[in-house]
């Protein structure tokens, strides 16, 4: 019987295009089991991020004119934003820093969070006092997506409980730990609540620290994966990235961040496709989308 299970699920496995064996469920380090990634060409990724230059000064959100571009986004510009992405799942939601108007369209559906826990846990830790390794482990893991950085972290600052308290603090309603303590991937988050949680971490101390660990974000993430997708890469923008390959075949691709100093916005997909290319070419047209009402050419 046992091996006819190792069989089935190595079986299972093999018939998913673009992607390897997933130790989703084995481990925290959600982001290491997932296949080949191939940067679609033409994806809209900006010169920026090709040339490895992608780092931003920390956000200024004070008054800079009253006019916002998320008053120009319509219910059925919302829509085609979020049909961009195919077959994915799309959660979008655009949260003006200075006015404080909300834009969203699936935003308060759940998604696994990937490495966008990442940034929940460092919100918490930062609000004591750390040592140098801390420090540095925090960082690792914002900017390089670090997932060996991030099982330290997580286990040496109660990662579950860390959760609920910032999701309590930053007023996070569909935000809670995971199921299982061990996988931090799987905390459950909405993009409603992550343009929410860049309003609490700019208005935090947290805020220098955080920004510019997001800024020095490299194109290539610590485990090798191509993290320039989605906000990555693009002018004036810093975000973090999330990556999770989620047995039988979902894909999960998030880009949630700060543009212009101005604009928090979430992007989170799940492709049920299995295919990385694929993932990847529907998390960069429903941002590309969605940056073009906002006045960025791409």
């Amino acid at each position: 019987m046992r091996w006819a299970l190792i069989l089935l699920i190595t079986a299972a496995v093999f018939v998913v295009p673009d992607a390897s064996p997933c130790n989703a469920h084995a481990k925290p380090s959600t982001d290491i089991s997932r296949g080949p990634d191939v940067l679609d060409t033409g994806s809209g990724t900006s010169e920026a991020a090709a040339d490895g230059d992608i780092s931003h000064t920390s956000p200024d959100i004070s008054d800079t004119g009253t006019s916002s571009a998320v008053s120009n986004i319509s219910a059925t510009d919302i829509l085609d934003i979020v049909a961009a992405g195919g077959k994915s799942d799309v959660g979008v939601a655009v949260l003006d820093l200075q006015t404080g108007q909300v834009i969203s369209q699936e935003g308060d559906q759940p998604f696994y969070s990937a490495s966008l826990s990442k940034l929940i846990l460092a919100v918490d830790a930062l609000q004591q006092p750390l040592s140098a390794d801390d420090q540095d482990l925090i960082h690792r893991a914002l900017s390089a997506s670090d997932d060996e950085a991030m099982d330290v972290l997580w286990t040496r600052f109660d990662g579950m409980d860390a959760t609920g308290r910032v999701a309590a603090e930053a007023g996070l309603t569909g935000t809670h730990a995971p199921e299982d303590p061990s996988q931090w991937g799987e905390v459950v988050i909405t993009a409603d609540d992550m343009v929410q949680l860049y309003r609490y971490i700019l208005a935090s101390p947290a805020r220098d620290t955080i920004v510019a660990a997001l800024s020095s974000a490299p194109p290539t993430a610590a485990d090798g994966f191509d993290q320039a997708f989605g906000l990555l890469g693009v002018t004036g923008a810093y975000a973090k990235q999330g990556w999770m390959y989620y047995l039988p075949s979902d894909v999960y691709l998030h880009s949630a961040g700060v543009l212009d100093n101005r604009y928090a916005i979430a992007v989170l997909t799940t492709s049920p496709t299995g295919n990385w290319t694929t993932a990847r070419q529907s998390i960069n047209a429903v941002s590309q989308a969605l940056l073009a009402k906002l006045g960025v050419k791409s």
